[in-house]
């Protein structure tokens, strides 16, 4: 059968990387869907992909938007019979002139609400022996944030109780209440948290079934990048470049053989991160 490999935020950076990895390490008959929310760009990035054994076909995807969503993971369920890796990749990004409450709304729709809607559409279409990776920080270990505020993630059971404490947060950044309640002012941090906690709670839910048919749902760091997002935050110095960076994701989700311990963590080359 087929191998088909969906990536969002995919026009850019390390979401590029890990389309044109993909192409080149599966065979012909195989698909890799690039994905993201600007034609022009999604169609400028198809034409750099080099190398490709597999087909590229593109998709117009806002994370933002939860039926185009839904409707991008029916399309692969109707026309594939599901998905067997997908890439989680989207970002929508801040620089530090940015005033959190002035971009902290967007910012939440599409990294958080983005990620919770791309788990809820295109998990059920995973195919036995398929990768779910969403690509994280080390930055969101729970270690990361006070201990007054570790159970609104650990204490969450669903998909809507993540949600509900992102939601919670980006209400406090407008009403400039989060200082208060002890959020960081660096809002990649909560957001981070947000991720792994998403794939944590599913993970809960879903390990017995998902292990029985060789499935992996796991959170990544991909350690430093030089990318546009990341050179107006960090010292560049040392910094893998995109193709580098693709190498370990590339690995995970390609490699046949499936570590246990793995599942359900944020893994970063090849090892656990541990969360709290």
């Amino acid at each position: 059968m087929s191998k088909i490999a969906l990536v969002t935020g995919a026009n850019q950076g390390l979401g590029f990387a890990l389309v044109e990895g993909l192409a080149r390490r599966l065979g012909p008959g195989d698909v890799v869907y690039l994905t993201g929310r600007d034609a022009d760009r999604v169609a400028a990035a198809h034409e750099r992909v080099t190398g490709a054994r597999a087909e590229v076909r593109t998709r117009l995807l806002d994370v933002r938007d939860g039926d185009a969503v839904a409707a991008l993971a029916r399309e692969l369920h109707t026309g594939h019979g599901g998905v067997d890796v997908v890439l989680s990749n989207h970002y929508l990004r801040t620089v530090p002139e940015d005033t959190p409450a002035e971009v902290i709304g967007p910012y939440v729709d599409a990294n958080n609400l983005g990620t919770t809607r791309m788990l809820r559409a295109f998990l059920p279409v995973l195919r036995p022996g398929g990768r779910y990776i969403v690509v994280s920080s080390a930055l969101g270990r729970l270690r990361r944030l006070p201990p007054e505020l570790h159970p609104r993630f650990d204490a969450a059971g669903t998909l809507e109780e993540i949600d509900a404490t992102m939601l919670a947060w980006r209400d406090a950044v407008l009403s400039g209440e989060a200082a208060g309640e002890g959020w960081p002012e660096f809002v990649n941090i909560p957001s981070k948290v947000g991720q792994v906690a998403a794939v944590r709670v599913l993970a809960r839910q879903r390990r017995t079934e998902d292990l029985a048919n060789g499935r992996l749902l796991v959170a990544t760091c991909p350690g430093m990048i030089d990318t546009a997002s990341s050179r107006p935050w960090f010292d560049m110095t040392g910094a893998q470049t995109p193709q580098e960076a693709a190498v370990a994701l590339l690995d995970l989700a390609l490699d046949p053989g499936l570590d246990p311990a793995f599942y359900g963590e944020l893994v970063q080359f090849g090892k656990v991160l541990p969360w709290p």
